[in-house]
């Protein structure tokens, strides 16, 4: 990583821009802003996220902002409401309000004496999701954005669903995480002595995410608000689309380049959820400011940086790996596609056979036997890595052992693969509900197996998200199950593995009831995405990582307990995964204030029971300077009966040594088709 200290123009920091809003509230900005902008105006470009400017993504924002700032634009990370030393409400996420305030502060900016009139949107998941949704709109001031591992499907791709069942390791987590960010106060330092009445007005309007999330367990109206595959020409602003093959999110660049009328272009590395210059695992990571740099310069001034000249896609197509829980610099070569779907690529089938995965031969048969223990996933890893040592999923042999395996001869030639696999299954489902999860594995000569990529389909929803149908039990249909976008070289000597599940905990929330499948053998087929490399271009070579002056952060304390651990009681059957999320841990600022954080989840099953299923995760946060001192704690549990999901959040404030708010919110909710 190289850091710059030095850039065309001298920056200058505003901490708290207050930004108006049409009902009244105002919303918390910090700007880095060329010394001259007033007298030589830039283009502005702006992050829009609920994680708290004055600690969480502070050492974030200090490698990113400041460089854009020096490059001549306007840089501006934007507290959303309700969320850090902003005013108002959080309700929920991607709600139209947060549309709407995002357009009000784009029309604010682009008027601002300092700004050219034009504006940019970029950011790393939520932030990303929101520019999406915000390009949607049309603000008349926004250009182009640069959406990192976001999504255009808020329910087929996010926190929440996973091919129609709920996503368990996630949802359950995730709404913990987020009730314990909105129940964390305003910084005195930034918003003075209103601080504690904003505070209160926050804990007091607290509503767990978790129970509307669960209450929408179909793709209904709910999860089309702000799902910008509902109209892909309403976004007429340039869009860049990046991903990595290690975060869930890949798919939306692969379904933004085949339907995007507007100008767009892809990017796909090796990447966990993270920027792709930052220097964590996996990588190798590359100059991404600088290649943003050329896509800003290009639509907002004018300037002719060859970026739209290059092919619409770049994807890093990686090598076989042996299977770890965290990789380096992963081997592999950078490809290009002139556009999406690529001519390079094309569909090659395999039939799941009793002799494995054949592409040849006559056709023979037969059936077998998926009734997988509910504990099948415990190996999955990470839903979304974050570059941590045990994120990524190990050694998938324990894996296959409680699934059903088809595996090809030995290759005698490479299988290159660029684009999103599909499983065709012909099936009987013993039960009314059911769920099938298919992953693609890479078996090196030792026996050792690497997870590629996986799906799943929630039975009921094999004829669409929206429409839930019940299971005939005992007959047989033919499934579609699609496996998440993936680039892979399969070597000679390797062999390709489909393994076929009907649990996977905690990723996948398990049905009421165990309900064994019965696959048909000769009917059913995996589809692979094969690349012809014949047709490959020399990209360009991206330039070296570079960030700005990192924030002189000080860490508090390490992480002293397992980040990953898996505990099984033989007597009982009980599998338990606990899991640190170690998001950042303690730190202390420059500006003296002490950011302390401990959370931990908890996923529990017994391998015979699908009912005994509980999540659970707890956070404990504290925030300090100067002798003002607050502490929020949280515990978030999800568990189900057969009809009914429950759900307990429990939140404790406290101001020094005086509690401060606490209440218990508890719910059940109907299981209509999850």
């Amino acid at each position: 990583m190289r850091i710059r200290t030095e850039f065309p123009r001298k920056v200058v920091v505003h901490d708290d821009v207050r930004i108006p809003m049409r009902d009244g509230a105002t919303l918390s900005a910090r700007l880095w802003l060329p010394e001259d902008a007033v007298q030589s105006p830039v283009p502005a470009l702006v992050e829009y996220l609920p994680y708290r400017k004055s600690d969480w993504t502070a050492p974030r924002d200090a490698q990113r902002h400041p460089w854009y700032a020096g490059h001549g634009y306007a840089s501006i990370r934007i507290d959303m409401r309700g969320c850090g030393d902003s005013d108002g409400l959080m309700t929920d996420e991607y709600t139209p309000q947060e549309q709407q305030d995002a357009e009000d502060a784009l029309a604010w900016i682009a008027a601002q004496p300092w700004c050219t009139g034009r504006t940019g949107m970029f950011g790393i998941s939520w932030g990303g999701f929101n520019s999406l949704q915000v390009a949607a709109l049309r603000p008349p001031s926004l250009k182009a954005i640069v959406t990192v591992c976001s999504t255009d499907d808020r329910y087929a791709d996010d926190v929440h669903y996973f091919g129609g069942s709920l996503l368990g390791v996630d949802m359950a987590s995730w709404a913990a995480t987020m009730l314990s960010f909105q129940s964390r106060p305003p910084d005195p330092a930034v918003v003075g002595e209103r601080w504690r009445q904003l505070w209160l007005e926050r804990l007091e309007g607290l509503h767990p995410f978790i129970e509307t999330w669960l209450g929408h367990q179909e793709r209904d109206d709910y999860w089309r608000q702000g799902s910008v595959c509902e109209d892909y020409d309403a976004i007429t602003a340039a869009v860049y689309a990046v991903g990595g093959w290690a975060d869930p999110y890949r798919n939306t660049v692969f379904r933004l380049l085949e339907n995007l009328r507007a100008p767009a272009k892809g990017l796909v590395g090796p990447w966990a959820h993270r920027y792709p210059d930052i220097a964590t695992a996996p990588g190798p990571a590359i100059g991404f400011l600088q290649e943003t740099l050329r896509w800003w310069d290009h639509w907002l001034k004018d300037i002719d940086t060859g970026i739209m000249d290059e092919p619409r896609l770049r994807s890093w197509l990686p090598e076989a790996m042996p299977p770890r829980t965290t990789h380096g610099d992963v081997p592999g070569r950078w490809v290009t596609d002139p556009l999406w779907p690529s001519p390079h690529v094309s569909p090659r089938s395999w039939r799941l056979e009793d002799a494995g995965l054949v592409d040849t031969g006559p056709v023979h048969g037969g059936t077998r036997l998926v009734a997988s223990p509910q504990h099948t996933g415990i190996d999955a890893g990470r839903f979304f890595p974050f570059g941590n040592p045990s994120d990524l999923p190990p050694d998938q042999r324990a894996e296959d052992g409680r699934s059903v395996c088809f595996d090809t001869a030995p290759l005698t030639d490479r299988v290159e693969i660029l684009g999103i696999p599909a499983a065709e299954l012909e099936l009987a489902c013993e039960l009314d509900a059911g769920q099938v999860i298919v992953r693609l594995c890479d078996v090196a000569p030792d026996g050792s197996s690497t997870l590629v990529t996986r799906g799943c389909l929630n039975l009921t929803h094999r004829t669409g998200h929206d429409s839930p149908t019940p299971w005939v039990p005992g007959s047989a249909e033919r499934v579609i199950v699609e496996l998440s976008a993936i680039g892979y070289c399969f070597p000679p000597g390797h062999r390709i593995r489909i393994a076929v599940s009907s649990a996977y905990w905690p990723w996948v929330w398990p049905h009421a009831e165990a309900a064994p499948l019965t696959l048909h053998l000769g009917q059913s087929t995996v589809v692979l995405p094969v690349r012809d490399a014949g047709g490959d271009l020399e990209p360009p070579p991206f330039e070296e990582p570079e960030n700005a002056t990192p924030l002189q952060v000080t860490t508090v304390s390490a992480r002293t307990r397992p980040e990953r651990q898996v505990i099984h009681d033989v007597e009982t059957g009980t599998w338990e995964l606990r899991v640190d999320p170690d998001y950042g841990g303690s730190r202390i600022f420059p500006d003296g204030l002490t950011y302390q954080e401990e959370a931990l989840d908890v996923f529990r099953i017994r391998q015979d029971d699908p009912l005994s299923a509980r999540a659970e995760s707890t956070w404990r946060t504290q925030i300090s300077r100067d002798g003002w001192c607050v502490r929020v704690e949280t515990r978030s549990i999800v568990s189900a009966t057969k009809t009914h999901f429950l759900t307990e959040n429990t939140l404790t404030a406290s101001e020094g040594e005086r509690e401060v708010f606490a209440r218990t919110w508890t719910a059940e909710v109907p299981r209509t088709s999850a």
